[in-house]
């Protein structure tokens, strides 16, 4: 039996293809850990990409970093003390990767890591110090792009436990992007830029929050639809900041409205690392709020560019959207069959083990 494990919006596109193409007479046992627990935040991620139901739910809900990662790991221990899996496997960098990583680790369990040596190189980003940790104690490294392995190299793993395998938020993208493009509500007719902000260091201060908000809303030509995370809003409220009147506060979208958005965006306005990989494969332009990625390969392309400088955010939209590619461009492996050898590489680690 493996486990594996699911904590935040992003990781339930992530295991949902790794899911489909595990051996049906292997036992997977899907734990989530409630990190991310209100309907639109995680139900409706599970309806729409029509997995299975968790087996287990730890319940963790929301909590400092540091509360919410003891919680998960004293839960988690629980779990596995009274049934012991043969394998754990993590996807991402959410605090339930690396919670449930250490837990795993000291009770001798394997532990697979999916989108394992990105790097930001930004220690101050929670998600790096997850990323970096992880990947110390995981026992296979699965990666998603060829310089995750030089990451990789350089502190000390060894490339027998790595493999390149690519990007299975791409095959949930894919796979559900003709359903997605007949879903919701219409979109405004005329151009509009998506954005999505979250992380802390845009949306936990009160003079950058506005200061985003104020270049969003002297955007040119375009409508702004801000479906907004509800740590975002509680702020907005909180410090009572104005959104300008081009500005569409939405409450957060279902995954197939989110990504029909995304692909009828004219641009899209971000802080979010899978967001990044998205836009690329739809070959819409993104400008990413942020002074480094770990998703080097979108700026490689010229899909992605990054803005840590709010008061070029108008002139960068305005460059993005000019250099839109004809065409969405290739990456190797980002090719709708990353389940198959991810699963592939679990099975051959673990023995196949039933």
């Amino acid at each position: 039996m493996i486990d594996i494990v699911c904590g935040a919006r992003p990781n339930f596109m992530k295991i949902d293809p790794i899911i489909r193409n595990i051996d049906p007479t292997i036992e997977v046992r899907i734990i989530h850990t409630g990190q991310h627990y209100d309907h639109m935040m995680s139900q409706s991620f599970f309806d729409e990409l029509e997995l299975p139901r968790p087996d287990i739910n730890l319940e963790v809900g929301s909590a400092s970093i540091t509360e919410q990662t003891a919680t998960i790991m004293k839960r988690y221990e629980n779990v596995i003390i009274e049934r012991m899996p043969d394998a754990l496997v993590v996807v991402g960098d959410v605090n339930s990767t690396l919670a449930c990583s250490l837990v795993a680790v000291r009770h001798g369990i394997p532990v697979v890591h999916v989108e394992a040596g990105l790097r930001s190189f930004d220690r101050s980003m929670p998600e790096e110090i997850n990323r970096i940790l992880t990947d110390q104690i995981a026992g296979l490294l699965l990666i998603t792009s060829a310089e995750a392995r030089g990451n990789l190299l350089d502190e000390g793993r060894s490339s027998a436990i790595i493999k390149l395998v690519g990007n299975p938020m791409i095959d949930t993208l894919l796979r559900l992007l003709p359903a997605a493009m007949s879903v919701g509500e219409p979109f405004p007719e005329e151009p509009f830029a998506l954005v999505t902000l979250h992380r802390p260091s845009n949306v936990d201060n009160p003079e950058r929050l506005l200061a985003i908000l104020k270049a969003l809303g002297a955007l040119q030509g375009l409508r702004v639809l801000f479906p907004v995370h509800p740590r975002t809003l509680s702020h907005i409220e909180e410090w009572n900041i104005e959104i300008p009147d081009r500005i569409s506060i939405e409450k957060p979208m279902s995954y197939l409205e989110f990504l029909r958005a995304q692909a009828t965006a004219s641009v899209v306005i971000t802080d979010s690392g899978g967001v990044q990989e998205e836009t690329s494969v739809l070959g819409v332009p993104c400008v990413t709020v942020r002074t480094s990625t770990e998703r080097p390969v979108t700026l490689e392309l010229g899909t992605n560019v990054l803005c840590p400088d709010v008061s070029e955010l108008v002139e960068a939209v305005a460059e993005q959207i000019a250099n839109r590619p004809e065409e969405p461009p290739e990456i190797p492996f980002w090719d709708g069959k990353a389940g198959s050898r991810i699963a592939a590489s679990i099975e051959e680690f673990t023995g196949g083990k039933r």
